[in-house]
């Protein structure tokens, strides 16, 4: 598998993808968009904008059988939502054709801030 994206390097609201040599850019490109639109239908309940948007995923690791894993965070470790998030994003991936199975990681390293949010998320939240 690719070698990791360091944690340094993670860009605000780009996740670092990752897949195996297996996969066709075709492929990639496809299964990529797939799950970005699916993570795209998870919204913490207490924020009026998505995950992805808020800079939530860190990492997205596809497999040479299609298997996920993925790399989140919270806005803050004590989030409400902290044990049924992970849930959520699990069931939104493996719904997309052709991922065979999913796996999340809740992670706190780095910490999430307001620099992670995409300039969608800044205008849903009003937070200029």
């Amino acid at each position: 598998m690719n070698q990791h994206t360091p944690e340094s390097e993670i860009q605000p609201n780009r996740p670092a993808f990752a897949a195996e040599e297996s996969l066709t850019p075709e492929e990639l490109d496809r299964l990529t968009d797939d799950i970005i639109a699916a993570l795209k239908t998870v919204y913490d309940p207490e924020i009026p904008a998505d995950i992805y948007e808020l800079g939530l995923i860190y990492r997205v690791d596809i497999d040479d059988s299609h298997f996920v894993k993925i790399d989140m965070t919270l806005t803050a470790p004590g989030c409400p939502v902290a044990g049924e998030m992970p849930v959520w994003v699990e069931n939104a991936v493996a719904a997309v054709p052709g991922v065979a199975g999913v796996e999340v990681s809740m992670v706190f390293t780095p910490p999430w801030d307001q620099s992670r949010m995409s300039d969608e998320a800044r205008v849903a939240l009003d937070m200029w």
